[in-house]
């Protein structure tokens, strides 16, 4: 949304992060409950990554709170291309990626599964890192992400369930720095919720019905697209 937010509507850059923070929390909101219900969440996994994303968005969130001028910052948009670019990228790649972890899996399943706490922790960390100064990465990138730790484990509803869940308490922490400092655009975020709380209903209730892969290329391309606007 936050490239949306530049491309189309002109905001600024700390402007479409805290209001796409908070957007991202709410509508979250609504789609875990659905994949709750259902029991497709793998909360192992959901606590490893909190363990590094929650404490890197809360630092984030004493910077902005204490008044730092993030938004003076020159590089704050190309930060949001290039993370655009690179969750492009991840999704284009991910099945190499997935073969490549799923032989390591298979191969050595002792020292595989020995790292999979600390890189997921460590990945985590950067997803906060991401999310509280872009407001990118928790979605898109974060299943990239989980599909490489566990591609044996993450079937298609655990993994778009798990990734859900694990962004909404790091889109509210980082967003809480932003309300504080003022910069939500409430209008804007009323208005976004509006049109899209039905949708995110309808496309949790569908997520299992859809090919996987055609909707991972179709946003690639989209992000791709995004990203490079937003960097030129």
């Amino acid at each position: 949304m936050t490239p949306i937010l530049l491309i189309v509507f002109g905001v600024s850059p700390t402007t479409a992060i805290a209001t796409d923070l908070w957007f991202a929390a709410i509508t979250k909101l609504v789609g875990a409950r659905v994949h709750h219900t259902n029991g497709h969440v793998d909360w192992q996994v959901a606590r490893r990554l909190w363990m590094g994303s929650l404490p890197v968005a809360s630092l984030i969130v004493v910077i902005v709170s204490l008044g730092a001028q993030i938004d003076r910052v020159d590089w704050l948009t190309k930060a949001i291309g290039v993370v655009v670019l690179i969750t492009a990228v991840g999704l284009l790649v991910a099945p190499k990626l997935v073969t490549y972890a799923r032989g390591r899996r298979i191969g050595q399943p002792e020292r595989f599964k020995a790292m999979q706490p600390a890189l997921t922790v460590f990945s985590g960390g950067g997803l906060g890192l991401s999310v509280a100064l872009t407001s990118v990465g928790a979605g898109a990138l974060g299943s990239v992400i989980l599909l490489y730790l566990y591609p044996l484990r993450m079937t298609p509803h655990r993994l778009v369930a798990t990734d859900i869940v694990h962004a909404i308490p790091v889109a509210i922490v980082a967003g809480l720095g932003y309300l504080f400092a003022r910069m939500v655009d409430w209008w804007m975020l009323s208005s976004l919720l509006v049109g899209s709380i039905p949708s995110v209903l309808l496309g949790s209730l569908l997520s299992g019905k859809i090919v996987g892969r055609w909707i991972q290329v179709a946003l690639a391309l989209v992000l791709m697209a995004a990203g490079l606007k937003v960097l030129v």
